[in-house]
């Protein structure tokens, strides 16, 4: 459970500080469509980092608890963040457009972890 609300403190503390220095620092030095892919990066990692603490405060509730399918969602969405966000933030500062092809490894990461938490759901509602 402390895993995971310290891991989506840390990466929504990365979101709002990428999304300020994509906003600040790339405009001017990257194509628009760079800077559309940094946002888009920006705001994925930022709804995911706020599943991360929902997924932590599940686990610490006695409604739910510790199940192993919050886990994996938990574990599935950290690595959606590095894949899916990742990818793209890599992207937006190099133009290799072959890095794309990581990018749909983070967003099927981002619905499976989705998918957990909604066997976590069914499994003690």
């Amino acid at each position: 459970m402390k895993f995971f609300l310290i891991a989506g403190a840390v990466n929504a503390l990365l979101s709002v500080a990428l999304g300020a220095f994509g906003a600040h620092m790339l405009e001017g030095r990257v194509a628009d469509k760079y800077i559309a892919t940094w946002q888009t990066a920006v705001q994925y990692q930022m709804f995911h980092s706020i599943g991360l603490m929902i997924i932590a405060i599940l686990m610490s509730s006695a409604f739910i608890g510790p199940l192993s399918s919050l886990s994996w969602a938990g574990y599935l969405m950290l690595a959606g963040i590095v894949f899916f966000s990742g990818s793209l933030y890599v992207l937006s500062l190099s133009g290799i457009s072959v890095l794309g092809a990581i990018t749909p490894i983070g967003g099927v990461a981002f619905i499976a972890g989705w998918i957990m938490l909604i066997v976590a759901a069914a499994k003690t509602l």
